[in-house]
């Protein structure tokens, strides 16, 4: 899932293994929002626009919620939008089930109004729109977008681009057989279109493409990386790839060479050729640039030993130069379906004037740090230039402590203003989207505001089908 990293900058963060650097400060109190469904970790969305805060979570009885207040006030109007029987699924399409796939996004158009979409995981389109700009009692729920390719619907994800102009990406289809499509939004007649009349990403019916958001280069280009899935079990990742395109129309490789869509695996600028049982997992890359404004990929595989570590590539100008940052000696043997703990995470590489990358990481055999690296020619600079430094707790740390034992903490942030809000709850850990037998009860969801919007955290996103 992806989580990762995009231009509305609202990260997920969940440290299972309580890394916290230091002392922790004492949290402030926060503004509380209502009780939180917290069977298993599923992000919820969290938007700051136009002097107002929103928040769309499940409550206590796992049902769509949208809150709303003005900034400054600890008021929140609250409304549940209707749902509809789902027979597949066996539920309305306004409860979520056992599923961490079911994470749900916000977005506002040019206009103002909301959209909802979520709760989805191989399941008929969920779409809410408000008839009012920044009106959550105004939200209607709306079948259909297009009405095309709309009834096995996972990954939903809103996006603008530079004008304001909103997109729509989805995958249809599932794990290891599944094609990721692109709607543009009209906001003069309110309408959905296909943007492309082809899927942009294309398994072709024998697997499927695991994506990060399209990222807004400082070249002025979305760049897309990608890894492939031949089944529903993880371990089948394989060909992490590339492309970019000024228009999101037209696609090419890094090169600026024309790539035909559908972007398949023999189509694609292919950045590691790594097959399957070799270590790509769809929870850990992330996408950064240099200063030169050249892309640059970080991801976990395996080396030729068989052991974890992270890599780092970038285009060399014939093709793609790959280079482990770590020397780590231990595995991450995943396997199999359902959403699953990240072992090794990871940040987006952090660009220092002098050319040297950063990429801060956790996993639970070697513990946090970061590794750092020359942009030129991934070369891992030593250890000891790259420990971080001592300080201060960070102010957030207080909030990465779990109230309550076998609990996690989820966290999403969104910035205005310089200012850095922080929605925190708390939730029981994966459980590879299977139910428990016995339901937890509700956590409190609570919005932080911190004066300091410098906080880089790391987004590990659910894996499965």
């Amino acid at each position: 899932m992806i989580r990762p990293r995009h231009w509305f900058f609202l990260l997920l963060l969940q440290l299972p293994w309580g890394a916290v650097r230091g002392a922790a400060p004492v949290p402030p109190a926060g503004v509380p929002v209502g009780q939180a469904w917290a069977g298993e970790p599923v992000s919820f969305a969290f938007l700051t626009q136009g002097g107002r805060q929103f928040v769309a979570y499940y409550d206590a009885d796992r049902h769509i919620t949208v809150a709303s207040r003005p900034l400054g006030s600890a008021d929140w109007t609250t409304v549940h939008p209707e749902g509809r029987w789902l027979a597949k699924a066996q539920r309305n399409s306004n409860v979520t089930g056992w599923d961490s796939h079911n994470y749900l996004a916000l977005a506002s158009d040019r206009d103002g109004c909301l959209h909802l979409s979520g709760n989805m995981h191989v399941d008929e389109l969920v779409y809410y729109r408000t008839a009012r700009p920044l009106d959550i009692t105004s939200f209607e729920r709306l079948d259909r977008m297009t009405g095309e390719r709309e009834t096995t619907c996972t990954y939903p994800v809103f996006f603008r681009n530079a004008v304001g102009d909103l997109f729509f990406r989805y995958r249809d289809g599932s794990s290891g057989n599944g094609s990721d499509l692109y709607n543009t939004y009209d906001s003069a007649t309110r309408t959905w279109y296909r943007l492309l009349d082809t899927p942009l990403l294309d398994g072709e019916g024998k697997r499927n493409a695991y994506a990060l958001d399209p990222t807004p280069g400082p070249d002025g280009r979305f760049h897309l990386v990608w890894m492939w899935r031949d089944t529903p079990d993880c371990s089948t990742n394989n060909h992490l790839s590339y492309a970019r395109s000024r228009d999101l129309l037209h696609w090419e490789d890094h090169l600026g060479r024309p790539i035909a869509l559908p972007v398949t695996l023999a189509r694609g600028d292919v950045v590691d050729a790594a097959k399957p049982h070799e270590g790509l997992i769809n929870m850990t890359f992330a996408l950064g640039f240099d200063e030169h404004q050249q892309p640059v990929v970080v991801y976990h595989r395996y080396d030729a030993a068989g052991h974890s570590q992270l890599f780092a590539a970038r285009p060399d100008g014939e093709g793609w130069r790959t280079r482990a940052l770590t020397d780590w000696n231990f595995k991450w043997a995943f396997s199999g379906g359902g959403s699953i703990e990240g072992e090794v995470l990871l940040t987006p590489p952090q660009t220092a004037p002098d050319g040297v990358l950063t990429v801060p990481y956790t996993t639970r055999a070697a513990g946090s740090g970061r590794v750092q690296f020359r942009a030129d020619d991934l070369t891992p600079l030593p250890a000891a230039a790259a420990a971080a430094p001592a300080g201060p707790a960070d102010p957030l740390a207080a909030l990465l402590i779990p109230h309550t034992p076998g609990m996690e903490v989820n966290l999403r942030l969104s910035r205005q203003d310089d200012v850095c809000y922080v929605l925190r709850w708390e939730s029981l850990p994966r459980n590879r989207d299977r139910p428990r037998a016995t339901i937890p009860p509700p956590t409190e969801l609570r919005v932080f505001e911190f004066p300091d919007p410098k906080h880089e955290l790391t987004l590990p996103a659910a894996v499965g089908s």
